[in-house]
């Protein structure tokens, strides 16, 4: 799609990062209302839907990705192509996310810089096992989300639209979050908790800033992203970890109201792109544990992927609308770690487990451990300059040259 082509009387699409003014001298433009098809705004507008927040809304802001939708019966629609669901929205209509609305025939974001979470936060939380072990990331979110997973462990933020929840929040600037995270001693900004996609305006801004000032860029994402949205990050984006929900599109379609195929094709173009990916699959008894769809999604990372892609195995804990689940066996993790073994990866994990869990890295070619790690930290180093010290195989990943561990 061109994002240069001309759309008329109508907003155009967005699709490419707009260039950040970093003078702190420049002046911020008065706020313009928001332009309409027609002389007066469409029916069912109401007059406080009408163009960007007032100084008290800061967080209301004209969105990215975003294009007309030619709907006869509802002049000023727009097309949302952040995610893959691609929201058809009306005029004063909010999308599945509950954070993208159409206000006056443009799409607007509704949380710009207004973060539910901000903290520091090992990396290997995320969980990213293979990114510069042993560092902090900054994690920050806003409400929101394009899934609604029966299970979600952050649904008093991500389902708070659907569930009439005003989580506690506060707006900062994309350089404040900089600053915060520079001052916090960090080494990236993850974007994360809820899909960070739904907020892609306030982390475009925020991942320029933080190249800037040498810190990466992480999503902790579901991966339901479209290509433009890909394109959109992707010269900003050093990692992300997707959550697998399962390989098959029931799973998707029953448990999380969307579809599979989006997922395999943006985690495929993610990796085309050189972006480091690591995966993670909450294992759901009786919904996701299958023992030959484990398989079949193991071999599908592998061949897809590559075998040294790493895989996180992690416990489901009773959560949301899924509260009387019972919790992961632990013969069920150390199964599936085994399925995944077989099947060829070289990385596989087994997390939120501490009865059975499985941390270490280990050389992809002759099994000699090189990462320990305990309770989200690094215990043991034993690379020599990103390599193992037995067969000289270099592990994948990124800043694996340097040990972070004191000797």
């Amino acid at each position: 799609m061109d994002p240069d082509s001309n759309h008329g009387q109508h907003p155009e699409t967005f699709t490419k990062a707009p260039e950040v003014e970093l003078d702190p001298l420049s002046v911020v433009p008065e706020p313009v209302r928001a332009h309409f098809p027609g002389e007066e705004p469409p029916p069912g507008l109401r007059l406080e839907d009408l163009g960007p927040g007032t100084e008290a809304e800061p967080h209301i802001r004209q969105a990215l990705l975003g294009e007309p939708f030619d709907d006869p019966l509802a002049p000023g629609s727009v097309r949302c192509l952040a995610c893959a669901h691609r929201c058809a929205l009306r005029p004063g209509r909010i999308g599945i996310c509950g954070v993208r609305q159409n206000r006056g025939g443009w799409l607007y974001t509704l949380v710009y810089g207004q973060l539910v979470v901000a903290r520091a936060e090992p990396v290997e939380k995320k969980p990213f096992f293979h990114f510069l072990p042993a560092s902090y990331a900054y994690s920050v979110a806003t409400q929101g989300c394009n899934f609604h997973c029966a299970y979600c462990q952050n649904w008093q933020i991500s389902q708070a639209h659907r569930e009439g929840i005003v989580p506690e929040s506060w707006h900062v600037s994309p350089d404040q979050v900089v600053e915060q995270a520079v001052a916090s001693g960090v080494r990236s900004i993850a974007y994360t908790y809820v899909e960070p996609t739904v907020f892609v305006e306030f982390a475009l801004d925020t991942m320029v800033r933080a190249r800037a000032a040498g810190l990466h860029n992480l999503f902790v994402t579901n991966g339901y992203m479209t290509p433009e949205a890909i394109s959109l990050v992707a010269p900003l984006l050093d990692g992300a970890n997707v959550d697998l929900k399962a390989a098959n599109d029931s799973f998707y379609r029953r448990v999380c109201g969307a579809r599979w195929d989006p997922v395999r094709e943006s985690v495929i173009e993610m990796r085309r792109l050189g972006i480091w990916l690591e995966l993670t699959t909450l294992l759901i008894p009786g919904l996701n544990d299958d023992r030959r769809e484990l398989r079949a999604m193991a071999e599908w990372i592998g061949t897809a992927l590559g075998p040294e892609t790493p895989w996180h195995l992690t416990r489901f804990q009773p959560a949301y609308r899924m509260a009387e689940v019972q919790e992961t066996p632990s013969r069920t993790l150390v199964e599936a770690a085994k399925i995944a073994r077989e099947a060829g990866l070289r990385h596989v994990y087994v997390g939120n487990a501490p009865d059975v869990e499985s941390a270490t890295t280990n050389c992809a070619r002759c099994g000699e451990p090189l990462i320990s790690r305990r309770d989200f930290a690094v215990t043991e180093w034993r690379l020599v300059e990103g390599r193992c010290p037995r067969c000289k195989h270099a592990l994948a990943g990124v800043g694996l040259e340097d040990s972070p561990v004191v000797v």
